[in-house]
């Protein structure tokens, strides 16, 4: 039988957390359960591949809330559990264990899985970063100072790359990009990104695939590029991107493709919504279904989760979700932060700084509107800048009263 007020939030990261506390905080006194498949207390995921790797954060500072906050939650907190059914019909989620829980609203926030290269699943020396347990292992691996290769060069295999460098590693970056991020950031911003890399002793591979890694005696040494070239190291990173966790929900009938399918309101199905990066949904401003990989964006569309959940049990009007997305990225003594959607882009013009001094602002257009902000060392300016991302301003008027307050 369904429990008539129960909420089961399955992910306990940053969405799910936020599912539930925007439940208490905006009163729901009902059953909230969260299960997550990892031990312990929900932390989070951006200092992995920063704090935690470096080693300048204990594992206890990544932990979105303590103790006592948890506690004060009145959570059916369930670490260590791993859904891997849903019978919608009768709305009940089961376990790996064989026991099951009803709901009346349930949240898939299962978030994402790293890819990996298929001939290196079970090679030692060979790692992917998205838990703790994967950044504890890796740190631990850079403390012998190894010749690691990186494949791939977005934001994680860049920030892994700038972190294990300062830890005295021997690094080679290795990217099909013509530069790391170019198909984010356009070419002449990922040129910088590329000549800061290299000036920190990077060797960066650029334009070439990796085709396997080289093992011996179960151990990585080295990875075989597509050219034929190889490349030796005593540990390898696999950053090649990420599949949503969306497997477990076979059968049930919830509608998945990349990602769990939502609708402007973050529902999927009668009593089932999605959050964080395993929700993918149509964007009112860019008129595209999207899924966001972003931490804010997981703490955003909880917190509209669950006030769209409690909308629909008040029988009022529920809100689409249509945030401003934002991320960013340390890498060496570069912060890079964007507001909207730069990929994709049809214009770009810095703004404000320029380039050669690392210090700057950019707006990316397509289809006649602002489209995007980011910002290389200038938080303040890119703030102002958001504006006209949040508002899909005019390009051409946008440029030309951006750079006019430049100039005077």
């Amino acid at each position: 039988m369904t429990d008539p007020g129960a909420v089961v939030v399955v992910g306990a990261s940053a969405a799910g957390l936020s599912v539930a506390e925007t439940l208490r905080r905006d009163g729901f006194t009902g059953r909230v359960t969260v299960v997550g498949e990892e031990p312990g207390l929900p932390y989070d995921r951006p200092p992995l591949s920063k704090q935690i790797l470096s080693g300048a954060w204990p594992a206890e500072r990544a932990r979105l809330r303590d103790a006592d906050a948890i506690d004060g939650l009145r959570l059916d907190l369930r670490p260590g559990t791993r859904a891997v059914g849903v019978d919608a019909s009768k709305r009940v989620v089961t376990f790996a264990d064989g026991a099951g829980v009803s709901y009346h609203d349930l949240v898939i926030a299962t978030g994402v899985r790293p890819r990996r290269l298929p001939d290196a699943v079970d090679v030692d020396g060979v790692y992917v970063l998205r838990t703790l347990a994967d950044a504890q292992a890796l740190r631990a691996e850079l403390s012998n100072r190894p010749r690691l290769v990186v494949v791939g060069a977005g934001f994680l295999g860049a920030e892994v790359a700038a972190v294990a460098r300062e830890a005295g590693a021997d690094v080679t970056l290795v990217s099909d990009l013509a530069a790391p991020l170019a198909d984010v950031l356009g070419a002449e911003l990922a040129d910088l990104l590329l000549d800061v890399h290299r000036e920190h002793g990077v060797r960066v591979e650029t334009g070439v695939r990796v085709a396997e890694v080289l093992a011996e005696d179960g151990r990585a040494r080295g990875v075989r590029l597509a050219d034929g070239r190889t490349l030796p190291a005593d540990a390898v990173l696999v950053a090649i991107g990420s599949v949503p966790n969306v497997d477990w929900l076979a059968g049930s009938g919830i509608p998945v493709r990349d990602g769990v399918l939502c609708d402007v309101t973050c529902r999927a199905a009668p009593g089932v919504w999605a959050a964080g990066d395993v929700a993918s949904w149509p964007h009112p401003a860019f008129g595209e279904r999207i899924r966001l990989e972003h931490r804010t964006n997981a703490a955003e569309q909880g917190i509209a989760v669950a006030r769209n959940i409690l909308a629909t049990r008040a029988g009022t009007p529920v809100s689409a979700f249509a945030p401003v997305p934002y991320i960013w990225s340390d890498q060496y003594d570069l912060t890079i932060q964007i507001y909207g959607r730069p990929r994709g882009g049809d214009q770009v013009c810095v703004v404000e700084g320029d380039p050669a001094g690392r210090a700057l602002v950019a707006l990316y257009g397509r289809d006649g509107v602002v489209r995007a902000a980011v910002g290389i060392n200038m938080p303040r300016p890119l703030r102002a800048a958001r504006a006209l991302v949040a508002a899909a301003a005019p390009w051409d008027t946008a440029v030309a009263t951006t750079l006019r307050g430049v100039s005077a």
